[in-house]
């Protein structure tokens, strides 16, 4: 519950508001996968280096979660939100000086800056919009922000794959044959497409920044709340206290991990099994379609039809199956099971903060902080499936396996990798998120 005079009706300016602020975060993230192969072009880096632009916005969200937790406790929902959009257009504005002198690292440290803004968005953003009005229907809030998120994240890939991305083939054949001051000259160039998407970017977050400012936010905290124990009824103390809370921050770490494959691994799936390139690349956009539908299904159902609790239940349940049934599969059929994860996954993390943060009161914000860690999965897992795949390759080759039979059918079995973490999710869905004392259920 919240602590707030706010109505369902005075609610839908506010949810607007946030709803916006998780479009710029949609918008953001997915612009990496532009990224990726445009830093690898103009600072001309292998392919783990050019990773690095996924891990410096990953890195952000561990490193700086608990300082936005202190800065939010310090300066208030509002405040900090400002302070984020504000620290996101500096990252943005950090990639004009790093374009002119085409130095990765600078880059590199624009991508963390970005995402430090992001961290303290994201950790102010989730409880605030969780808490905004009743906590049975914090899963049917975060939906919509779910839909705003995944709609400017298809927007964000296309728009800067479109700025950044153009005329790339051509480039990379021109730099085969020229001469190093050719090359020099071409890749300035193409570097120089950076400034004005940029800049643009910085003048927009500046601007929302201050406009946060003034924006009819009701100034809302979780409810303070006490502890029964086995013998008398005492204020909690700490954040240990909530078992609940450590069973959240995993499940949303395996989540994101499962919720990344989905999306990042269908693409060279595809490719694996057959299909050309030019068919694969869109395979990413069914699972991403899949999530707005189900997310859409989320906002009509929640808390009406459906328990928030239920609709994890039933969400970590298809995970399972789906998985299952990848590894049963092949071909398009396959395929498809892949990107109807997007299915299992959509209602994971509505559902997961506000079952998380109920009850929590004053460590709201610190509990926030080690949730938005847990998208660290999204950094540890996909490479765990991609080390899986290149062992058991590497394994059915050595038995007389043709390489890319034995690629398809390795990329194919190691998707059981997802088996385990819907199964947690599905415990904390049933049990986990009861226990809000060590010493008993409740």
């Amino acid at each position: 519950m919240a602590k707030s005079q706010t109505t369902p009706n005075t609610n839908l300016i506010p949810i607007a508001i946030i709803a916006s602020l998780f479009f710029i975060f949609g918008f953001v993230t997915w612009i990496n996968g532009a990224l990726i192969p445009f830093m690898k072009t103009i600072n001309e880096l292998t392919d783990a280096q050019s990773y690095l632009v996924a891990s410096a916005s990953y890195i952000s969200f561990v490193v700086m979660a608990l300082p936005a937790s202190y800065i939010l406790n310090k300066i208030g929902y509002r405040k900090g939100m400002s302070l984020g959009l504000i620290i996101m257009a500096i990252g943005a504005l950090v990639f004009i000086p790093a374009a002119e002198a085409r130095t990765y690292w600078v880059f590199l440290t624009g991508i963390f800056i970005q995402g430090t803004g992001m961290t303290l968005l994201q950790t102010a953003s989730n409880p605030y919009i969780t808490i905004l009005g009743p906590i049975e229907s914090g899963a049917k809030r975060i939906a919509i922000m779910g839909i705003a998120n995944k709609v400017a994240g298809a927007l964000g890939s296309l728009i800067f794959g479109a700025l950044l991305l153009s005329g790339i083939d051509k480039v990379k054949e021109q730099l085969e044959t020229a001469s190093a001051e050719e090359k020099g000259v071409l890749l300035d160039t193409m570097a120089d497409s950076v400034f004005m998407p940029y800049l643009i970017m910085a003048i927009v977050l500046v601007v929302l920044g201050i406009l946060i400012r003034k924006a009819p936010l009701p100034h809302v905290e979780a409810e303070e709340t006490k502890a029964a124990d086995t013998t008398n009824t005492t204020a909690k103390t700490s954040i240990f206290q909530f078992p609940h809370l450590w069973l959240g921050v995993l499940t949303l770490f395996v989540y994101v991990g499962a919720e990344v494959i989905a999306g990042d691994t269908i693409i060279a799936y595809g490719i694996s099994l057959g299909f050309p390139a030019a068919e694969a690349k869109f395979f990413t956009t069914l699972t991403l379609l899949a999530m707005v539908f189900t997310y859409a299904l989320g906002v009509f159902l929640i808390p009406k039809y459906l328990k928030q609790g239920t609709a994890l239940r039933i969400s970590a349940a298809l995970g399972i199956i789906f998985s299952t049934c990848i590894l049963l599969t092949t071909g398009f059929t396959s395929v498809l099971f892949v990107a109807a994860l997007g299915i299992s996954n959509a209602l994971v993390w509505p559902a997961v903060w506000p079952l998380t943060l109920d009850g929590l009161g004053k460590f709201t914000k610190t509990a926030s902080a080690l949730l938005i860690m847990a998208i660290s999965g999204g950094a540890i897992i996909p490479p765990l499936y991609g080390r899986i795949v290149d062992l058991n390759k590497h394994e059915l080759i050595a038995n007389g396996i043709q390489e890319a039979d034995a690629m398809a059918s390795a990329s194919t079995s190691s998707y059981w990798i997802l088996i385990p973490c819907y199964a947690f999710i599905l415990f904390f869905a049933v049990w986990g998120h009861k226990y809000k004392s060590w010493s008993k259920k409740q």
